[in-house]
């Protein structure tokens, strides 16, 4: 009797706890534009990311390629959308010399990746070939220039290059020596790269100055759209560069900030990426919510300054970082898990209800490097717990913000707790609601109460991302083990949507 007892007095309190999360959509304050460059990427020269993981040469005859650039890459890009991808770095860009990779491949300069590992570089992915990848990907490309090592000249003469009219200058003359004749258009520049580090171990003060200088020389001066300059904000809780930069640079001279966080254990020792513990699970989740206070804060910094918001919060590097994988794959080599999965649905939602500020993202990297969507070994490729998420959410670019109000479980562990429910809602052009979840509890599920008052539902349908382990991940043998599936273990009643969500899974719900 006693144990019966017991029983029922714990499915009570179950019930009681996974009935305490509550979403109520704000249909009515929907406004804010999620800008589709939030779903951007970063290739740089590291590891197998560029050569073998995007480019396997024009001479390759055991991978199908588009000069050079693998066609199931190409493939699995546009099926995401992707809207810009950031390259060439990376502390990669901090010695890169744009000069080096042009023209004839014969004629090019071989060199040293000072900053990975010393490799030698043969520099046959260049300018061109990335331009091109992008033009071909429907991609906004996103430069990084070289403030370290390189000068404003070398600068000016990448922007005259990549977007000044055929025979305007000797730069365009040798863009059209080089196999292209109109120009590119590239929009966005990122001046400098993590210059309080391998950028240049700079103060922000003599930052500010050397930004200053490459600003006012990089510039359109009619022959093109007007150029979108990204200065380097902080890649930690310093929200006094931040300031600095808000404070001392012209409104003329700078259009964005860019901020660095990864989600990132212990720098000193970061762990396996695919065999973890419960509790080294929980500290990746904590520093993923971190990325929350790294937006709020530095958005509140911003908007002492630029109330208006013209000033865009750019973060162009994040995501998980663990140790290399042993299987010796290449230098920031990770295996792509559940793990990873449930930091971008975090971290996607983060970004999409911060929209007013957030205009663009890049997530670190795209292939074979850190949280990769794709991983490949010569002619196989996989797509990862990431990808799908990614390819879940791309339903928000350019959708109109939803603003959701959210009370959650916590996801406890040793004391410590954590919002378990992570939310964030748009609206499309053609008025579909998307709603979409992350439940980063693997352990419990959680049944969520979804406020839908005076909306008029017509038809649902739902998609999940789910495992039953977080270490589970995608391999080459068994590429679809981490797929997609329909999800169905949802209800609508009177003004309410109850949603069910297996542990550590991400649900992305369509309403019309």
């Amino acid at each position: 009797m006693k144990r019966t007892t017991l029983i029922l007095l714990l499915g009570i309190l179950f019930c009681s706890v996974s009935a305490q999360n509550k979403i109520t959509l704000q249909v009515d304050s929907a406004g804010t534009q999620i800008s589709r460059h939030i779903y951007g990427h970063f290739a740089e020269h590291l590891g197998r990311c560029i050569y073998d993981g995007i480019y396997v040469g024009e001479n390759n005859t055991t991978v199908p390629h588009t000069a050079g650039v693998r066609n199931d890459v190409i493939q699995a890009l546009k099926e995401l959308k992707i809207p810009n991808l950031r390259w060439p770095g990376g502390c990669f860009a901090d010695t890169y010399h744009w000069k080096d990779a042009i023209g004839p491949k014969a004629e090019r300069k071989p060199i040293e990746n000072l900053s990975w590992g010393n490799v030698r570089e043969d520099n046959s992915f260049g300018t061109n070939e990335f331009l091109n990848l992008c033009e071909l990907l429907g991609a906004e490309p996103y430069l990084a220039v070289n403030m370290n090592t390189g000068t404003v000249q070398e600068a000016v003469e990448w922007v005259q290059y990549t977007n000044h009219a055929s025979g305007t200058s000797y730069l365009t003359d040798l863009r059209q020596k080089s196999g292209r004749s109109k120009p590119w258009n590239v929009k966005y520049w990122g001046i400098g790269n993590e210059s309080w580090d391998c950028g240049g171990d700079m103060t922000v003060e003599h930052y500010i100055n050397l930004y200053k200088q490459y600003a006012t020389a990089m510039t359109s001066y009619g022959n093109t759209e007007k150029l979108f300059r990204i200065a380097v904000g902080p890649g930690s809780p310093d929200y006094a560069w931040t300031e600095a930069l808000m404070k001392n640079i012209p409104a003329r001279r700078f259009e964005g900030i860019s901020i660095h966080h990864y989600s990132v254990i212990d720098w000193s020792n970061k762990g396996s990426s695919s065999k973890f513990t419960d509790e080294e699970y929980f500290k990746t989740m904590q520093q993923a919510w971190r990325m929350e206070d790294m937006i709020r804060k530095n958005a509140e910094v911003m908007d002492k300054y630029d109330p208006q918001k013209r000033v865009a919060l750019i973060v162009d590097e994040w995501g998980g970082w663990y140790s290399a994988d042993p299987e010796g794959r290449g230098q920031l080599y990770q295996q792509n898990t559940i793990r990873d999965a449930m930091i971008a649905g975090i971290t996607l939602n983060i970004f999409n209800n911060h929209a007013d500020r957030v205009k663009m993202a890049n997530l670190a990297q795209i292939v074979n490097v850190l949280q990769s969507v794709i991983l490949t070994d010569k002619e196989k490729i996989i797509l990862t717990p990431t990808y799908h998420v990614m390819e879940m959410y791309k339903v928000h670019q350019d959708a109109t913000l939803v603003p959701a109000r959210l009370t959650s479980n916590e996801f406890t562990m040793g004391g410590n707790r954590l919002q378990a429910i992570s939310v964030s809602a748009s609206k499309d052009q053609s008025g579909k609601l998307h709603i979409s979840l992350t439940n980063i509890d693997n352990k419990n599920r959680q049944e969520i109460d979804i406020g839908i008052n005076g909306l008029k539902i017509s038809g649902m349908s739902g998609r999940i991302l789910t495992s039953s382990k977080v270490q589970d991940h995608n391999t080459f043998d068994n590429p679809a083990n981490v797929v997609p599936k329909i999800f169905k273990d949802m209800t609508l009643s009177k003004g309410s949507l109850k949603v069910n969500m297996p542990p550590n899974s991400v649900v992305v719900i369509e309403l019309n």
